[in-house]
């Protein structure tokens, strides 16, 4: 299935929601699967992105409206970019 690292930055309004309930960072995970997407992992970053993911989903479109309805709730601004695997690439170029 492919995978996507998506950058998230936190709003203002994202950062009073984590404020007052930490929890609710993994509990976007759930949301994620329900959206029919999957977190494999979750780092907490420092810079221009609160959080990276590595996010795997079945196709572009679905990533998509992932990122659409979780940035609709106004509480994060989503980056998303597709993965290859080197492999992949190497296996691409011979």
């Amino acid at each position: 299935m492919p995978l996507y690292l998506m950058l998230t930055s936190l709003t203002e309004k994202g950062v009073q929601t984590i404020n007052s309930n930490p929890a609710r960072l993994r509990e976007v995970n759930h949301d994620v699967e329900e959206l029919g997407a999957k977190v494999l992992h979750q780092w907490a970053s420092i810079g221009e992105y609160d959080f990276v993911n590595i996010v795997e989903a079945p196709d572009d479109l679905t990533l998509a409206k992932l990122s659409v309805r979780l940035s609709a709730r106004g509480s994060v601004k989503i980056e998303s970019l597709p993965l290859v695997s080197v492999d992949e690439l190497l296996r691409s170029l011979e």
